[in-house]
Formats: structure tokens, C-alpha cells, sequence
């Protein structure tokens, strides 16, 4: 098994942090992103998107796409749970893991791959108008997050899920993206205070 890492890529760290949350140690290959090896034939043959990160298994199986590898190390060891606790707790925590990435990871993306002068070469072509009009989206969705998470501790309820992981990776790729968190959103804030503070964000 071996699991082809990105760096300070959202999507890689993603994996890292829940491996990190399981206890998991897994051989890692890193992919240079900034010198476009991940466009290389080596990786293209491991995965023809291009992207990481991407698990390898003994048995030649390759599996892409973050939440995929995570529910695989999800399936292979359960505890503690990271993608709920019986069906109205999953259903939640799903529910939750695809607001987070659908209307904050994907749009601090949008943000950083659209204005930052390293991806030039990656985003083509790079659209400066398309990062602007993300910014005003990024910063409704965390002050609808900031009333949710004046009720409970965790993005999806009382316990750290892979909501929480995709939610620390979000904020923590705004920094690049030029973006922060703005001090009125005291619930976002003490949440992020304490997903941050965990040995696994580390990872």
C-alpha cells in the first residue's frame, strides 16, 4: 500500500489529518505539485486526472479522490468513528461533509486557483474576475456555520467528524487564498480553535 501525498494540498492533508485521527501510519510518496509532477507520465498512469491524492493497494487497486480513501480506512477501522455514529448521525455527518466541501473548500479553491500567482500554470486560464465573485459566497456560508455552531461543539454534532477535517483544511487554505475568518464569527472561531489545537492537524 502506498498513498501519493500532495503537501500543503487541501485534499492530501485531508487524508493525513484522518489518518492522523485514526492512529493509520501508511507509506507516503510525495507528488511535487509546484513542479507539475502530478502532470508527469509516472503519475498520469496512476491517476489520468492528475490530481492527488491517490492510494495504491496490495492488490494493484488505486483509489482517488479523498473521501473515497477516507471511507476506505473508514471500513478497515472503525473507531473511533469519523463518519457517524448509527444512520441518523451518518446521515448527518454526510450531509454536513458535503456542505463543507461544496460551499467552503470548493470556493476558497475557486478563490486561490483563480489569483495566486503559483498557479498560472495549473489553472488555465486563471480568472481574477471568478475569485472575486467567490470571496463574497466563501464568507456567507462561514456566517451561516457560525449560527449552526452556536449549538453544538462539532460542524455535524457533538463529535469530531471528517466534516470537521474537510471544515480545518477550508480555513486553513483561506490563508493563501488571501482570505480570514472575520472576528465577529466568535462560534466559527472557538470551533476552529479547537479542531486547530488537536495533534492530528499537525498531520
Amino acid at each position: 500500500m502506498k498513498l501519493y501525498d500532495g503537501g500543503k494540498a487541501p485534499n492530501p492533508r485531508r487524508v493525513r489529518v484522518f489518518l492522523a485521527e485514526k492512529g493509520i501510519s501508511v507509506p507516503i510518496e510525495p507528488v511535487d505539485l509546484g513542479g507539475l509532477k502530478q502532470k508527469s507520465p509516472e503519475y498520469t498512469a496512476i491517476n489520468p486526472m492528475q490530481r492527488v491524492p491517490a492510494l495504491v493497494l496490495d492488490d494493484g487497486t488505486i483509489l482517488t479522490e479523498s473521501i473515497a480513501i477516507c471511507r476506505y480506512f473508514e471500513m478497515l477501522n472503525p473507531e473511533p468513528p469519523l463518519f457517524g455514529r448509527g444512520a441518523k448521525d451518518t446521515a448527518l455527518v454526510e450531509m454536513w461533509q458535503r456542505r463543507m466541501e461544496m460551499n467552503l473548500l470548493s470556493l476558497v479553491s475557486h478563490v486561490f486557483r483563480n489569483s495566486h500567482p503559483a498557479m498560472k500554470e495549473m489553472e488555465v486560464p486563471q480568472v481574477p474576475a471568478w475569485a472575486e465573485a467567490n470571496k463574497p459566497r466563501v464568507l456567507e456560508f462561514l456566517t451561516f456555520l457560525d449560527g449552526e455552531l452556536k449549538g453544538r461543539k462539532f460542524v455535524a454534532g457533538d463529535h469530531f467528524t471528517v466534516a470537521d477535517i474537510t471544515g480545518l483544511v477550508s480555513v486553513d487554505f483561506m490563508k493563501p487564498a488571501k482570505m480570514a475568518v472575520p472576528d465577529n464569527l466568535a462560534n466559527v472561531r472557538r470551533w476552529y480553535a479547537e479542531v486547530s489545537a488537536r495533534p492530528s492537524a499537525a498531520a
